[in-house]
């Protein structure tokens, strides 16, 4: 398993869910998932499996090695199985604030999104904070998903912004909203 420098810790656990530092051997499913779900990512285009390869050779790979990477990725696994991947995007180390990112296996949207959210964030607002020491954890999301909001805030997000018409989605102009969990203990 490859390991974050940057972490006390490379495994985050809780009842059947682990957060491990992102598998290699997960790569090709997390190609499917974001093709699956373009829709809602900053992704332009399909990815292909050259793409993915480059990708996890060139920018991931460096950066379990990084005492401050901009970006930390996990595989979030249930049982062992890697049902979803995220972390935490943008990193900035000065004012310790961070975008999350997370995406499940597109099949198991449907039954287990909220849980799986839930889930996620529980574990990962544990090494933002206790770990890596942030103190503040946001989302960006394209107004595509409201059922995300609603997770979000039964878990403590707080709406913090809404940026007006900010993205052309299928030739429409779209809202991006933002949330935020700040940690007060920092």
């Amino acid at each position: 398993m490859a390991r974050y420098n940057c972490l006390k810790r490379q495994e985050y656990k809780l009842g059947d869910y682990s957060l491990v530092p992102l598998r290699y051997e997960d790569r090709f499913d997390i190609m499917n998932w974001r093709n699956e779900q373009i829709y809602h990512l900053r992704q332009a285009r399909p990815l292909t499996e050259e793409d993915q390869q480059y990708y996890f050779d060139s920018v991931v790979a460096k950066l379990f090695g990084q005492s401050m990477p901009d970006q930390v990725l996990f595989s979030f696994l249930e049982n062992g199985r890697c049902v979803g991947y995220g972390g935490l995007v943008h990193i900035n180390w000065i004012d310790r604030n961070a975008e999350i990112s997370f995406l499940m296996d597109t099949r198991l949207e449907e039954g287990h999104f909220a849980e799986y959210w839930s889930i996620y964030l529980s574990m990962l607002k544990e090494l933002s904070f206790d770990d890596l020491g942030l103190h503040k954890i946001y989302t960006y999301a394209f107004d595509l998903r409201p059922h995300l909001y609603t997770v979000l805030e039964a878990n403590g997000f707080v709406r913090e912004a809404i940026l007006k018409d900010h993205c052309l989605f299928e030739g429409k102009y779209k809202d991006v909203v933002i949330h935020s969990y700040i940690n007060d203990h920092v």
